[in-house]
């Protein structure tokens, strides 16, 4: 069975590899972007309302399960049970249509949050108990009808309060969202790297879960660490075709009763094409499973709980060096960008091409400091985690182009070295638009470290806090009137030799630029 630094090495993009690839995309096998059930009941649990009118900026930057204790503190918001409008609410700006444009002479739905290939292989599963309109049950979001198709009656929380070991938010949420990837649905056009790209993807519909949880006031994180089998089984996937990803427990004060024994459902899934297998797919994600509840606690416990303790090296991230430092100045809260989080996340695209014209220094800060302030998970929540971000910047006003890294505790940026835009585009596998953008920003794992401190499923952890913050740079890009932004993929291994001495031990997750749209 492959492990984690295999799995990564294998999956690699080189030069090499894109002048020798034949692969051509089969359109008359092209799988849909949703689930579609056979036979189970669909039902409206409520209304998608508007969400609160807490700026993105503010909603976004939470580095905390509890919103308010991050830089940009959401406004004091009177909490109302959940009720069915605001667990539909929550999924539709999470993962539903919020816009159909004409492309072609066709109509074409995009969804909440980007996707890559816009082939949408992730779903949103509700686990709730009793609120109000709603009954406790086991639902999976539709996003074509905002409707839930009902896989189970009756209060299943316990199932994964169990799984997660009483992980303290699965325990007390009287909703936990568990997103899942259906493999195929990505494979089609992305293969073997579809285990990269699953919780890429997943990231960004958890980022705009957790903004539009946090906008509201509510407790929300996400839990990384949880026994996979018993997930499975509650959600009636086959693994092979679909795995679970993450666990998002939203509210609290509503303890989950004990966990029902689990019968066995086996929903019929139809299909409109017929999947070609990438057993590496689900091979990565098998050998990074946790068995049992008691495993996923004690894999949450290997993260030592003071930065005292030599956690960095155990990480293989890198605090400042002795490298020239830029202070950056991030606009403060009462004088940022206002606009809401549901305009920002309607408003929200992916620029297809950029101006050369600089971006404001503050701009450039803001967006740093609000979308990478901390990704609250069940292992760090108020930490930094795992990854370390890096800036190739291009043109922003008073500071010089170069390759840099960005140290959020400090609010500052270090100077690495030179870069120019001809060699952004080459990083970014060749694509110059990469190189037209004023910024590009990589997160950055040291993978080897991961899996010896986590074993396996640390990779899991690098991947989903990289894609949360790509999440959060499109709203934070897009809640700016003058920006625009997109993920891209790259060269793993020049990206590394590039921000070398200092990445050396590190590897690339993620890419996105943003900049002044042309």
């Amino acid at each position: 069975m492959v492990d984690a630094r295999e799995y990564h090495e294998r999956t690699k993009h080189t030069p090499q590899q894109f002048r020798e690839m034949e692969f051509e995309l089969d359109f008359d096998n092209q799988p849909r972007s949703w689930k579609v059930y056979a036979d189970l009941p669909r039902r409206s649990l409520g209304a998608v309302v508007e969400p609160p009118e807490t700026p993105a900026l503010s909603a976004v930057a939470t580095a905390t399960a509890v919103p308010g204790s991050a830089p940009g503190e959401p406004p004091e918001v009177g909490l109302e049970p959940l009720s069915g409008d605001a667990l539909t609410t929550l999924c539709h700006y999470a993962n539903g249509v919020t816009k159909t444009l004409e492309r072609g002479g066709e109509p074409v739905a995009f969804r909440a949050a980007s996707c890559t290939g816009k082939l949408y292989h992730v779903d949103c599963y509700v686990v709730c108990g009793d609120l109000d309109g709603v009954d406790a049950g086991v639902y999976q979001y539709d996003p074509e009808s905002d409707a839930f198709h009902v896989l189970r009656e009756g209060d299943y929380r316990g199932v994964l309060a169990v799984a997660t070991g009483g992980q303290e938010g699965v325990a007390e949420a009287p909703v936990t969202v568990v997103a899942t990837s259906t493999w195929w649905r990505n494979a089609w056009k992305y293969r073997d790297r579809t285990y990269r790209h699953a919780f890429w993807d997943s990231g960004t519909v958890l980022a705009n879960l957790l903004a539009a949880a946090h906008a509201g006031g509510r407790r929300a994180e996400v839990v990384a660490g949880f026994a996979d089998a018993p997930v499975v089984d509650l959600l009636g996937l086959d693994p092979v075709d679909e795995g679970p990803l993450a666990l998002v427990p939203v509210g609290g004060d509503d303890p989950a009763p004990d966990g029902p024994d689990i019968d066995p459902i086996d929903p019929e899934v139809l299909l409109d094409s017929g999947p070609v297998d990438y057993p590496l797919v689900h091979d990565a994600w098998e050998q990074s499973s946790l068995p049992d509840g008691d495993a996923a606690r004690e894999w949450r416990g290997r993260v030592p709980a003071d930065e005292a303790d030599g956690t960095a090296e155990l990480l293989g991230t890198h605090g400042p060096g002795s490298d020239e430092r830029l202070e950056l100045d991030p606009v403060e809260a009462e004088t940022a960008s206002a606009r809401p989080l549901g305009n920002t996340i309607r408003r929200r695209g992916s620029a297809r091409e950029y101006s050369h014209d600089a971006i404001s220094d503050r701009l450039f800060a803001t967006v740093l400091d609000r979308a990478l302030a901390g990704v609250p998970t069940d292992c760090f929540d108020g930490g930094h985690g795992v990854l370390d971000h890096y800036c190739l910047v291009h043109a922003v006003d008073g500071i010089e182009s170069g390759a840099y890294q960005y140290h959020p505790d400090e609010g500052c940026l270090e100077r690495l070295g030179a870069t120019d835009r001809e060699t952004a585009g080459d990083l970014a596998a060749g694509q110059s638009v990469v190189g037209d953008a004023a910024v590009n920003v990589y997160t950055m794992a040291d993978v080897d470290a991961l899996v010896e401190l986590f074993g396996n499923r640390g990779y899991r952890l690098a991947q989903l806090q990289a894609g949360v913050e790509l999440g959060r740079l499109y709203l934070t890009t897009y809640a700016h009137r003058r920006l625009g932004g997109r993920g891209f993929t790259f060269f793993d291994d020049l990206v590394t030799d590039h921000l070398s001495p200092r990445a050396a031990n590190q590897t690339p997750m993620t890419l996105f630029a943003f900049g002044k749209p042309a």
